[in-house]
């Protein structure tokens, strides 16, 4: 069975040859994948791991040059400064980017909002390129995904944090819902028709349109789920509707616990849930395979806080297990860490998780 075949029957609620694999890992991940294995290619990693999915890069940014400031910092193309911080040492040192400016979080009212000269365009991307980019996963015989860095990945809440402020933007839910409102339509207005596009632009090639976007915390929601219906269900729906236009299959990421917003999530038509997060609360993954398991597929569910970073390869193995127990029955189950692995990942644990996914994911 090939991975188009064996995804298929999963998204149908169905059990395959095994449980699908993916794969997600920071570039300080891959590095070191690549130096373990000997070879010269995350692709050749894998197919070493037979992962089932390939993901594109996405539309080419050729609008306005983005303005660097004094204190070196880049604006993106939300007009956002970010920076370059450095964190650990050798191996398990790496970088990330943080925003060190929320430009429109001392804004006050609608107007201000609208007027805000950054809010990026979709024809500030080149389309393009992206024909060939579909067209080189497809012959790859793996599933494509079109996803996006945390930049362009279509959202509303993540990018309103950045250009609001995470504190700014919640207090907008509760007391200022027009200013909110207002933020929310300018990201997803740009977003969608970016969507359009770039699904436009692949010819039928991309099979799963990934959306993302961090709904909830550790505990909870970061908002009520009535807030949630009021200001970011349209837009979420409206995301899944676009996929679906052009036969997509849609997933959706979210940090954090989600459990109370799946009942609406599926409402709005999304296939796929990532990433089940576990180490949050009301993650109970028998209860959610009981509720849901037979209307929506689950990708994921792998800690990332704990046992990759921190178990033994014992431990990777006992909760892939487990996953796979509680997960795998009748389908509906993708095999992935809950975000991407992380530079404190040791290899052995990778290795071992891997091997997992194969032994424990056969149906057959």
């Amino acid at each position: 069975m090939d991975s188009r075949e064996r995804v298929a029957l999963t998204l149908a609620h169905q059990e395959a040859d095994r449980i699908p694999i993916d794969y997600w890992a920071t570039p300080e991940v891959n590095a070191g994948l690549l130096k373990h294995f000997g070879v010269s290619s995350l692709e050749q990693v894998l197919q070493h791991f037979d992962v089932d999915f390939r993901y594109i890069e996405g539309p080419q940014y050729i609008g306005p040059p983005l303005t660097i400031r004094p204190d070196g910092s880049k604006e993106d193309h939300f007009g956002v400064p970010r920076r370059s911080v450095s964190f650990g040492q050798g191996p398990k040192g790496g970088t990330y980017s943080e925003v060190t400016e929320y430009p429109l979080e001392k804004a006050a009212t609608v107007e201000e909002i609208e007027a805000y000269p950054k809010w990026p365009k979709p024809e500030w991307f080149d389309y393009k390129c992206i024909r060939e980019q579909a067209r080189q996963a497809r012959a790859t015989g793996k599933v494509v995904v079109f996803m996006g860095d945390r930049l362009n990945r279509c959202a509303q809440l993540k990018p309103a944090m950045y250009v609001r402020g995470v504190e700014q933007i919640l207090v907008d839910m509760m007391i200022e819902p027009e200013i909110a409102s207002a933020v929310f339509r300018k990201i997803a207005d740009f977003y969608a028709e970016y969507a359009r596009r770039t699904l436009e632009a692949a010819e039928g090639d991309i099979d799963i349109f990934f959306t993302g976007d961090d709904f909830g915390t550790q505990d909870n929601l970061f908002m009520s789920v009535d807030l949630w219906r009021k200001l970011l269900r349209g837009g979420f729906k409206r995301f899944v509707e676009i996929g679906h236009a052009y036969g997509c299959k849609i997933a959706h990421h979210s940090c954090g616990c989600v459990y109370p917003l799946i009942g609406d999530l599926i409402e709005c038509g999304l296939d796929i849930l990532n990433p089940l997060q576990p180490d949050t609360t009301q993650m109970d993954y028998t209860k959610i395979k009981r509720d849901f398991g037979g209307r929506i597929a689950f990708h994921g569910a792998i800690s990332i806080q704990k046992t990759m970073p921190y178990g033994t390869p014992d431990d990777v193995r006992r909760e892939v297990r487990d996953r796979a127990e509680k997960l795998g029955p009748r389908g509906g189950y993708i095999f992935c860490t809950a975000h991407n692995m992380q530079a404190d990942t040791p290899l052995e644990n990778v290795v071992a998780l891997f091997e997992a996914y194969k032994k424990s994911g056969a149906y057959r």
